[in-house]
């Protein structure tokens, strides 16, 4: 599972540069670090592209990031920006607490690193909150030419496929690994150009359900092609180590349906959790006649830390609709420390909304208050606004799909 001959490493290294060099993507962070000599700067602009690529597709990404950039261009003027403005920017990227660890982290660089970005992996690791091992690589080969690998979700696909590694790709064996592989294997001159082209392999061509293997520049090297392409070799995976811990278990035979696909197999994905939450939008006429909603803000730790919602309270399963109308106004009876009554509150409807780990149902109620309503007295943090200041606010997918 390892490569064990230079000249192959050597022809690997060549065939993959030469196919990155002719075919890479034009991506903006690529443009901007690569016209930026200032190595501060250009792991600046590396490093946000890759907080902002977590779990997050290259298309969504693209707007975000070159909005991103004109308004904060240097590490000194993110670290000046407030969490707010932060939240605002990031609003329907998801993961927020992303963007608030590269803010803490930009801070961290300016007041205590005197704005230089450390210059190998293991430090950025170790000093800067958010960057773990992947993005510290990436930072680190791109930014500074360190001579490191890199094992994202795309690197993990296409490197199990090169070595036909079958067992659970997220187990702790396998990651290992694969990060032997990956610093084996990166181009000591070239090792960010070398690491990027890894990741564009598998994002373009190495695909998960459908790759392109015609087109993949280095299927000479690759086990799984071969194995498709010649038949079974001695072992479950051309491995002749019994009870190999990157061979898949005997219960897990190949399958020759799947062709090279049968790499990298995983874990059974866990089911996210169910919750249910009843939303009220309190509604009022603003002193012009427009319509204006209430806003409270999140927790500054926690799920969508410090973003800004409408009034919410979690529900128990199986909870009837009459009783939830009851606990929703007891619950803004105590928030607001006015009388609310339960038959005010209309019942809109539902929304559903899909995050990583949870499978979370709103119900959403209106309750209309007259123009005059005032709520200064209330905790956490409220705010009235329009429905346009309402979308330029730092509010969730969700809390858009609720309006």
């Amino acid at each position: 599972h390892l490569f064990s001959d230079p000249a192959e490493v050597g022809a690997l290294r060549r065939d993959l540069l030469a196919w990155y060099d002719r075919s890479k993507r034009d991506l903006p962070w690529r443009t901007l670090a690569g016209s930026e000599p200032d190595p501060d700067r250009r792991a600046y602009a590396v490093w946000v592209s890759e907080i902002m690529l977590q779990q997050t597709q290259v298309a969504t990404v693209i707007d975000y990031y070159n909005r991103w950039m004109q308004k904060w261009p240097t590490l000194q003027a993110l670290a000046q920006a407030s969490l707010e403005e932060v939240n605002e920017l990031w609003a329907g990227l998801g993961y927020y607490s992303r963007g608030k660890r590269l803010q803490e982290a930009a801070r961290k660089v300016v007041s205590e690193l005197e704005g230089r970005m450390p210059r190998t992996a293991e430090d950025l690791q170790k000093l800067l909150p958010g960057v773990g091992r992947y993005t510290a690589g990436a930072i680190a080969s791109i930014s500074f030419g360190q001579a490191t690998g890199v094992v994202d979700g795309n690197v993990i696909r296409v490197l199990c496929r090169l070595r036909c590694i079958g067992a659970d790709s997220s187990s702790p064996a396998v990651i290992d690994h694969l990060w032997d592989v990956a610093n084996a294997v990166v181009d000591r001159s070239r090792p960010g150009d070398f690491n990027q082209a890894l990741m564009e392999l598998g994002a373009t061509v190495c695909a998960p359900k459908a790759p392109l293997c015609g087109e993949c520049p280095v299927k000479q090297h690759c086990r799984a092609w071969h194995r498709v392409s010649t038949g079974p070799a001695s072992g479950p995976e051309g491995c002749c180590a019994v009870g190999c811990p990157l061979c898949p278990p005997a219960a897990e035979p190949w399958d020759s349906s799947l062709g090279v696909t049968n790499f990298p197999r995983k874990a059974a994905k866990k089911q996210p959790r169910v919750a249910r939450t009843a939303v009220c939008v309190l509604e009022r006429r603003g002193c012009h006649g427009a319509l204006q909603y209430l806003l409270v803000q999140r927790p500054s730790s926690g799920l969508l830390a410090g973003l800004w919602e409408f009034p919410s309270l979690p529900l128990a399963q199986d909870l009837q609709e009459e009783k939830q109308r009851e606990a929703l106004a007891d619950h803004l009876q105590a928030w607001m420390g006015q009388p609310v009554a339960a038959g005010g509150l209309r019942l809109i409807g539902e929304v559903v909304h899909i995050f990583s780990h949870i499978h979370q149902t709103y119900v959403v109620y209106s309750l209309p208050l007259d123009g005059d309503a005032t709520l200064d007295s209330v905790s956490p943090p409220s705010r009235w606004v329009t429905e346009e200041e309402f979308h330029a606010s730092a509010v969730s997918t969700a809390m858009k799909k609720v309006v």
